[in-house]
């Protein structure tokens, strides 16, 4: 996924025992049979189990704030603020974990990050109770967004491990996996408020440390460290000199930004606009998962729509229905229809998961087009497609942790907007317009006719 890659050296087929791997090379087919995949499959279910512990501890606040009762003084602005921190610094460490991978290896990174995970968890399960100070409150939220960087490690290491025919499949697990993290940590503060109530915050947290502990324990005894793993040397740097980093960049504020930002707000959106409805917090903790699980399960069939239609055309499309999907939320939420509004919610959930797919896509896409024209130039083939997936690789690291951002501004624009009217009018407003930016450059830069559109993406 990243700037990583790995040697080539021929050598004997990979050891069996975990964390003893002496060589890899899965494009070898010899090596891949004799074991190679076997391998790889072991590390891709223990990096989607502990990638999945992750994003669970990175959205413990969308479920937090739905017991934060008027005994805790913090009205529907500062819980906004409280969802919104952990994105942005999940936002901030997905660069970091990246190369990290490279740097320590995948198994040592993985045990880290995933122990590093105990510093949101432990003190959220002691420190959560009336009486807490809101400063106390903002620093818990911001030490869950260590969650998010495990995406982006778990992205780079998996990476590694499969060959170029089978990357795709492996990663979209991957990635669903971990998404589904979102909607499991929703459903464990739902069985909470059901069962102990709204006086209990700090059970939810208190869950997940004993699969805190198993996922550093897992990784420790069943991972491999890939020999060779580099950060290739200037492909960062290269990256963010291109144009299209940027374009894709903020395509991806609208797909997975719109994702992680609504499984976060979700919840306090769906009691504040139909308080009559949800008057409690277990009332809307009953529709809060159903959004994020949907938008997680849908993901892989972005990716597979852009291989059959092309990415393109699929995240033009795509975007024009999250523009109509933020539409029929603000005419819902004006009309008082709360049928309306789920539909449009859950629309925005389906699209923005199947957007992930497809501008995930996009990305290797941009660079074969091109290095195929750069091989016609030049003649040296080979080398354009190294270059090629050098830059890919960094180009997705960058576009990952600018993408996740969106989950920031998506709280942040329910904050404000709740602010200046005491509706969320403003906000659906705002992503309307965001999403016809999106659809409008996806045309401009790959669709339109013209001899400086990049076709083929």
């Amino acid at each position: 996924m990243s700037t990583l890659a790995s040697a080539t050296t021929p050598v004997p087929a990979v050891a069996d025992r975990p964390g003893r791997i002496t060589e890899w090379r899965p494009e070898d087919p010899a090596f891949w049979a004799a074991g190679g995949a076997r391998t790889a499959r072991r590390n891709l279910y223990v990096s989607i189990f502990a990638e999945h512990v992750g994003f669970s501890v990175w959205s413990l606040w969308s479920v937090t704030v739905l017991f934060l009762g008027p005994e805790y003084g913090i009205d529907p602005a500062g819980k906004f603020l409280l969802t919104a921190v952990p994105a942005a610094l999940g936002a901030v460490l997905r660069l970091p974990y990246t190369l990290a991978v490279a740097r320590f290896g995948g198994r040592n990174w993985t045990i880290v990050s995933a122990l590093l995970l105990l510093v949101p968890a432990v003190p959220m399960t002691i420190l959560i109770e009336p009486g807490v100070s809101y400063a106390t409150l903002m620093v818990l939220a911001c030490l869950s967004g260590v969650g998010g960087g495990n995406f982006a490690s778990s992205m780079a290491n998996i990476n590694l491990f499969f060959p170029d025919r089978l990357k795709g499949r492996a990663l979209g697990l991957n990635a669903g996996g971990g998404n589904l993290g979102v909607p499991a940590v929703q459903l464990v503060g739902l069985a909470v408020l059901g069962t102990a109530g709204a006086a209990y915050p700090r059970l939810v947290p208190a869950v997940y440390l004993p699969l805190i502990v198993l996922a550093a324990l897992a990784a420790a005894r069943w991972l491999d460290n890939v020999p060779g793993a580099r950060n290739e040397p200037g492909a960062l740097r290269a990256a963010a000199r291109d144009p299209h980093t940027w374009v894709m960049s903020l395509l991806y504020v609208g797909t997975f930004g719109s994702f992680i930002g609504f499984g976060f707000a979700f919840g306090q959106v769906l009691q504040l606009q139909f308080h009559d409805r949800f008057p409690t917090p277990v009332d809307a903790a009953w529709l809060t998962f159903l959004g994020p699980l949907v938008g997680s399960l849908v993901r892989p069939v972005g990716g597979q729509l852009a291989d059959r239609l092309g990415g393109a055309r699929v995240t033009f499309w795509n975007f024009v229905a999250m523009a109509g999907g933020a539409a029929l939320v603000l005419y819902a939420a004006r009309d008082r229809s709360f049928p309306l509004y789920l539909a449009g919610f859950l629309a925005l959930f389906v699209f923005s998961g199947i957007g992930n797919g497809s501008t995930y896509k996009m990305i290797p896409a941009i660079f074969r087009v091109r290095a195929a024209a750069e091989a016609r130039r030049t003649g040296d083939p080979e080398a354009a497609q190294r270059r090629a997936r050098r830059r890919s690789g960094a180009l997705i690291g960058i576009a990952g942790a600018v993408g996740a951002s969106g989950g920031v501004l998506v709280n942040v624009a329910f904050r404000q907007s709740f602010l200046a009217s005491g509706t969320a009018d403003a906000a659906y407003l705002a992503f309307i317009g965001w999403y016809a930016l999106c659809f409008l450059v996806t045309w401009a830069v790959y669709l339109r006719p013209g001899p400086r559109t990049l076709h083929g993406v």
